[in-house]
């Protein structure tokens, strides 16, 4: 008797350190993962180094865990930065001259801005409505031959798998704190950040671009907590996951991911 009432206390113990560490908050919502259709191109070379930085403030994706596996967007697509970190899976279709027979489909996460180009009358590919994706050439070359240019594909949203837990970068000055952040699994791309210090209540965080949150209040010298909602409406808390003598220009990593 004695021993099993030790290991149901020892479940529950277990189970209320998990709740612990997540903190997790799930609002209904979900992710739309419906084919559509839709165009891609590439650009860069097979480096990849011309798709680095970009507009949803990543910086180095190869340091950042991205990789080549990634795609700027056009403007239906990239809402504004808002889909930043969204991940989308592609098949080439409908082209058997540029297709690659039986290559199947990739994946890549949304880290860049595909500009609409206003003065052009023919190939608007990344202006309005035009539903497109404008690729690194290695992961175009998984599914075409790179000659084609352009090739029509279908697309659906997918869940974002990455290694190790949601990271956060710290730049600004004194008055304004700017943080980004990445590697964010589940839906991706991230809706609302709140931060928090030792003796502070939750404040609110604002976009700035990208994925580029930012606050005027002086949270120098402080440990940094954050609550981070994706676009599926799922929450995770990060409890002093930044040690109060941070510095600008590092980053952490929270102990878990979606």
């Amino acid at each position: 008797m004695a021993r099993s009432q030790s290991l149901f206390s020892c479940i529950i113990f277990m189970t209320l350190f998990v709740i612990t560490m997540s903190k997790r908050i799930t609002i209904d919502g979900e992710i739309d993962n419906n084919w559509y259709d839709a165009h891609a191109t590439f650009y860069g070379d097979m480096t990849g180094s011309e798709t680095m930085q970009g507009a949803c403030g990543y910086g180095n994706l190869f340091d950042q865990g991205y990789g080549l596996s990634t795609a700027a967007l056009s403007s239906a697509l990239f809402n504004n930065g808002l889909t930043c970190g969204a991940c989308f899976e592609l098949q080439c279709v409908n082209d058997p001259q540029w297709c690659i027979k039986n290559a199947g489909t990739i994946k890549i996460t949304a880290t860049n801005f595909c500009p609409a180009n206003y003065s052009k009358t023919q190939d608007l590919w990344c202006n309005p409505p035009q539903r497109h994706f404008d690729l690194s050439m290695p992961m175009f070359t998984k599914i075409a031959q790179y000659k084609a240019g352009v090739i029509p594909v279908k697309y659906r949203r997918v869940p974002c798998i990455k290694q190790g837990g949601v990271r956060f970068e710290l730049k600004g000055n004194l008055n304004w704190l700017l943080v980004l952040v990445y590697n964010v699994g589940g839906a991706g791309d991230i809706s609302n950040v709140k931060i928090k210090g030792p003796n502070t209540n939750w404040i609110q965080m604002t976009r700035n671009w990208g994925q580029n949150w930012q606050t005027d209040t002086k949270l120098v010298g402080l440990t940094l907590s954050f609550q981070v909602t994706t676009s599926d409406g799922k929450m995770l808390q990060f409890d002093n996951v930044v040690p109060r003598n941070w510095q600008y220009g590092q980053n952490f990593q929270g102990r878990f991911n979606f």
